[in-house]
């Protein structure tokens, strides 16, 4: 159940309107990690999620927050739209105002298709798509997917942060800014505390059997570029993260296999010349069956 209150979390006025910086600020409402993503994902991770308690309304609180957000950046983009004017370039070019625009690089589906509002796309006008989402049932996977979001989110707020000198603008992406660092340092805690709790472990899923995979490949790193440079990492020496093995490291793959022609190694039942025949004594077996019922 969901109810809506006529009032935003916080001030989302500009000084001046600005058509080009609207278009600008749609990357952070519908791009792959604006607010239209992680509002949905949260929800969906939530709504996916099969254990009531704290890690759920975890989900449910930071996802109706975001919704919130997408609200504040789709009523400044309006506004910064609100009387903005179409010619934006030289003299000569404003007997087209429209041209004029799209050569200053306004969105003019944002006048022609919203009336001078914000639209679910990015900056360059691609429509947000749910593919963007993760919600893999995962809380270990979906926490470290969360911290991911907001920190990409966080960048591309902080980059817009330099692209204006609106004191308005700037002072709503303050705002964004700093629930963004929130939102990071809560995604990693809850990710850490999981892991410590032991309900979910590294390496996710952690209760697929771990002895099912090759385990002597499990903490090789594997050179397949000429740099030597990433051999002085952690992640190439010295125990894992998981706690479960010791990182080493190797030039090149430990492994190989022959490639031969595609021809499964049981030539009986995958051979060119012997599957027509396979296929004949299977309906001859079956037709038999039929006879004799």
């Amino acid at each position: 159940m969901f109810f809506h209150k006529q009032e935003l979390q916080y001030k989302a006025t500009p000084d001046r309107p600005d058509a080009i910086y609207a278009r600008k600020l749609q990357e952070v409402l519908g791009g792959q990690y604006g607010e239209i993503t992680v509002a949905l994902q949260y929800s969906f991770q939530a709504w996916n999620a099969h254990i009531p308690g704290k890690y759920r309304d975890l989900l449910f609180g930071i996802g109706a927050e975001e919704m919130g957000h997408v609200e504040m950046l789709a009523i400044m983009i309006a506004r910064l739209l609100e009387k903005a004017p179409l010619g934006i370039t030289e003299d000569s070019l404003q007997a087209d105002p429209a041209v004029a625009a799209v050569i200053g690089g306004t969105d003019m589906q944002q006048a022609i298709v919203a009336g001078a509002g914000a639209r679910a796309v990015d900056s360059n006008g691609n429509p947000w798509q749910g593919s963007y989402l993760t919600a893999s049932g995962n809380l270990l996977a979906d926490f470290t997917a969360n911290a991911n979001a907001e920190m990409q989110g966080r960048l591309q707020v902080a980059r817009l942060y330099h692209m204006t000198d609106d004191h308005g603008v700037r002072d709503m992406l303050s705002f964004l800014l700093a629930r963004d660092t929130m939102h990071q340092n809560q995604w990693t805690a809850a990710a850490r505390e999981l892991q410590e709790s032991t309900m979910e472990e590294m390496p996710v899923p952690s209760n697929f059997p771990i002895k099912k995979e090759l385990r002597a490949v499990s903490y090789q790193y594997l050179n397949f570029s000429d740099g030597k440079a990433a051999s002085e990492g952690s992640w190439a020496s010295g125990p894992t993260p998981d706690g479960k093995g010791e990182f080493t490291y190797h030039e090149g793959p430990t492994t190989s296999a022959p490639m031969g022609p595609p021809t499964h190694p049981d030539s009986r039942f995958y051979g060119t010349t012997e599957i027509p025949n396979t296929v004949e004594k299977l309906a001859g077996t079956v037709q038999d069956k039929l006879n004799r019922e």
